[in-house]
């Protein structure tokens, strides 16, 4: 369930520019050379960072929490190259327990989501990650992994788009001063083109208010 969506910088495939200019740095004409990637952008949506168990379950007392676990160090790797974009991503979840007693092991679920335009959600995969915790120990670790696939061609802009964007403006032209995206139409063409791809814990409803709220 998400309950916010992750926020991200936008960048765009600047076209006509000198083969030395790298991304950032100004080229010949003034302008910024600033490449837009396939790539989508990964991140871990507000709330779904944390699971908090219960015991008893239907409990939110402080002293009846149980384990509580985080995810952490959510990294990616992205091949774009072909038709599809795909996505790897690995992390860690760290959790702790309240009682050190016995041997004890520990699930809790995660889901991995692709995104598009910021509110779609195109598709979604839902894992499980095991905690061990041996007797005597209050704290244990896992490593989470998931994937995604993005089809390449959804991800591109259309060249007419680009050609708005990229398009060279000159000084006393009337549209030197003005952002391409206040366009609806250029605007659209970017949300449309714009994935990311969020991981967080599967949450009931009430652990989600929780997290939300406390």
């Amino acid at each position: 369930m998400l309950s916010r969506k992750a926020i991200f910088a936008l960048s765009f495939a600047a076209l006509g520019l000198s083969a030395c200019s790298r991304n950032g740095e100004i080229d010949s004409t003034g302008g910024i050379n600033v490449t837009r990637s396939a790539c989508p952008a990964v991140a871990v949506p507000a709330y779904t960072g944390d699971i908090t168990v219960f015991n008893p379950p239907s409990s939110r007392d402080s002293r009846a929490i149980d384990v509580v676990a985080n995810l952490t160090n959510l990294r990616s790797t992205c091949n774009d190259t072909g038709s599809e974009v795909a996505v790897n991503l690995t992390f860690d979840v760290t959790a702790r327990r309240s009682s050190a007693q016995g041997d004890r092991d520990v699930v809790v679920p995660y889901y991995a989501t692709v995104v598009r335009g910021g509110r779609v959600i195109v598709s979604k995969s839902v894992s499980s990650v095991g905690l061990s915790f041996k007797n005597g120990e209050l704290l244990s670790s896992a490593r989470g992994a998931a994937s995604a696939s993005i089809n390449r061609a959804a991800a591109t802009l259309p060249e007419d788009i680009r050609t708005k964007i990229t398009r060279k403006r000159k000084a006393g032209d009337d549209d030197a001063g003005i952002d391409p995206l206040s366009d609806p139409e250029v605007k659209a063409a970017v949300q449309r083109a714009t994935f990311e791809v969020l991981v967080g814990f599967q949450l009931t409803s009430d652990q989600l208010q929780y997290n939300a709220t406390r």
